[in-house]
């Protein structure tokens, strides 16, 4: 008998998910965060229906999502026939309409201004409680804002929930789970079930803008700005001392780099709005490559340079820093 090398390979990671529980889960904007989010949730045996702003967008996305899975096959981590499961549960759609039977919904949307994040998210919320169900639990990927400002507009704030994925949402073992002011104890609840359902370890904490990952993470990444500005040391240099010396996965500039700076200038642009305080204050650095639309890995240049997805030289040695 002739073996493949699916029959060879360590058991399954795609699951089927058992009846009686969270079947179909809306995601509302398929960005980077919404598309692993989708490949999470599918590859435990839920549905999802991603909402988004046109068809070719939507097309634009299952491309995405398949070459993402494609990595992952080419280190088998999943099989072609995993894939095929996988985008069989996804679904896009641009009619908010068919997010209706969803068990939960999740806002994954990102803005491009700090300025405009709550209001365009309190419009998003507005939508997702028109059509949905009355057990519905609406939810919010975001961490910078607090989560009851955006459930204030809602008809059921209590049905809110807080659930930031870090990023990549695929791999990273936690999530964070965040109480509005009116959450119920049954909303909290069943987000807790879902995170567990998709293989997640739940972080419980006080709202809070920032939580705990986004609050711990920029300041370190800030800190590492301007430790570069003042000439103490390389890039390089300073992501070896945080990966060598502290057991850090990636350096402080490699991680804002997968994260996406745009999106790390955000976030300290609305802690620094919430608190006054200067360590959220952007540095200029990272401010001056968000201006060049140097963006991370998304866009192929940041703090340092990309081909195929891999570092090949670093961007800032070549920049005027005045």
């Amino acid at each position: 008998m002739i073996e493949t090398l699916e029959e060879l390979r360590l058991g399954s990671e795609v699951q089927t998910v058992k009846k009686g529980t969270i079947q179909k889960v809306g995601i509302i904007g398929c960005g980077v965060a919404g598309q692993e989010i989708s490949r999470l949730i599918s590859q435990h045996g839920i549905e999802v229906i991603f909402i988004d702003l046109t068809k070719d967008r939507i097309e634009e996305i299952f491309i995405e999502i398949g070459k993402q899975i494609d990595e992952v096959i080419g280190k088998w981590g999943l099989t072609k026939s995993d894939k095929r499961a996988i985008l069989s549960r996804i679904k896009g759609s641009t009619d908010y309409k068919d997010i209706s039977n969803c068990d939960i919904v999740i806002e994954t949307i990102n803005t491009k201004f700090s300025s405009k994040n709550k209001e365009v998210r309190k419009e998003v919320f507005k939508k997702i409680e028109k059509v949905v169900k009355e057990d519905t639990i609406i939810v919010s990927n975001v961490s910078s804002i607090m989560i009851s400002d955006i459930a204030s507009v809602l008809k059921k704030p209590e049905r809110v929930v807080g659930l930031h994925f870090l990023t990549p949402a695929t791999t990273v073992k936690i999530v964070e789970v965040v109480r509005g002011v009116q959450t119920t104890e049954e909303s909290y609840e069943k987000v807790v079930r879902f995170a567990k359902m998709i293989d997640k370890d739940v972080i419980t904490l006080h709202e809070s803008p920032g939580n705990i990952s986004t609050r711990l993470i920029v300041t370190l990444i800030n800190e590492a700005c301007e430790t570069f500005i003042e000439g103490v040391a390389s890039i390089r240099c300073i992501d070896k001392t945080m990966k060598l010396g502290f057991g850090m996965q990636y350096g402080p500039f490699e991680l804002a780099d997968r994260i996406g700076l745009d999106k790390i200038f955000k976030w300290l642009d609305n802690l620094y709005n919430e608190f006054g305080d200067q360590k959220f204050k952007a540095s200029p650095v990272l401010k001056r490559l968000v201006r060049l639309n140097y963006l991370g890995k998304k866009s192929g240049k940041g703090f340092y340079d990309y081909k195929d997805n891999k570092i090949v030289g670093v961007t800032l040695s070549t920049l005027e820093l005045k």
